[in-house]
């Protein structure tokens, strides 16, 4: 009975320490080290490694270059990465530090499934007191935001009529566009022009830009956004899309992907 009990003792009290490493880690803004994580918890270094490596395990933390550890943000929520998001997200999130340190804005990474619904990956949060922000969970409208856009007008001919033939457009504001022949011209220049804006078409007040992400293979893997309170959007509109844009490229060089020059696009004669 005696071990018994002690076992019990000790399976509650590393479920309390990983229920308690789960909330700090959802408190951090940036990724933290394993030094962080022992300072800040006081847990043994071999404890803290134990338990950070089962949550990296079950995709609910992930672990960068760097070897620091970010919680998934989407665990807050619980549903940790698929198998083939964490790759991208590790690749992609110290590029999206860097421009959410650079522009001051909240950056976004999303995909699309075949059936157009889109899903939130991460985000790194502008540190303004005044910024955009949102639960990577929450409901996302396609044909109205500008991740939606830009993973729209890169979907396939059968996929995007699908979509539009059974979505439901709906007014969030007044600025939103709800004619689907409008829209289909709309994701035609996102397509050409490689880049979308959604200029207070789903929340009053806010702007979100987006450019596509690419893989090794040359096809969208996901979009990468900028969210910004419409004033600071508008002060700076030119420079945050050079920077996006930038980001974009360098997280898809990073996939490796590479750009063929349009000469080797032309077929032999």
């Amino acid at each position: 009975m005696g071990v018994s009990f002690t076992y019990m003792n000790s399976e509650i009290k590393s479920a309390g320490r990983i229920l308690d490493l789960l909330e700090y880690l959802a408190t951090q803004r940036d990724a933290v080290s394993l030094a962080d994580i022992v300072h800040s918890m006081s847990f043994p270094k071999s404890s803290a490694h134990g338990l950070v490596q089962t949550l990296v395990a079950r995709g609910h933390v992930v672990r960068d270059a760097a070897g620091r550890y970010v919680l998934v943000e989407a665990s807050r929520h619980g549903f940790p990465f698929r198998r083939h998001e964490e790759p991208l997200v590790l690749t992609a999130r110290p590029f999206m530090e860097k421009l959410r340190d650079e522009s001051g804005e909240t950056i976004i990474l999303a995909t699309m499934n075949a059936h157009c619904d889109i899903r939130r990956l991460a985000k790194s949060v502008s540190r303004q007191g005044v910024r955009y922000d949102i639960n990577l969970d929450a409901a996302i409208a396609a044909y109205c935001t500008a991740t939606g856009r830009v993973l729209l007008a890169h979907a396939s001919k059968d996929a995007l009529d699908n979509y539009l033939e059974r979505v439901q457009f709906l007014s969030y504001t007044r600025y939103t566009v709800t004619d689907p022949t409008v829209i289909r011209d709309m994701l035609a220049r996102v397509r050409r022009d490689g880049y979308a804006i959604n200029d207070q078409e789903f929340v009053t007040g806010s702007t979100g830009i987006a450019a596509p992400v690419f893989d090794a293979n040359g096809s969208i893997t996901a979009a990468l956004n900028l969210g910004a309170p419409t004033i600071r959007y508008l002060e700076r509109r030119e420079a945050m899309l050079l920077m996006l844009r930038n980001t974009a490229d360098e997280i898809s060089r990073a996939l490796g992907y590479r750009r063929v020059p349009v000469a080797e696009k032309r077929p032999a004669v």
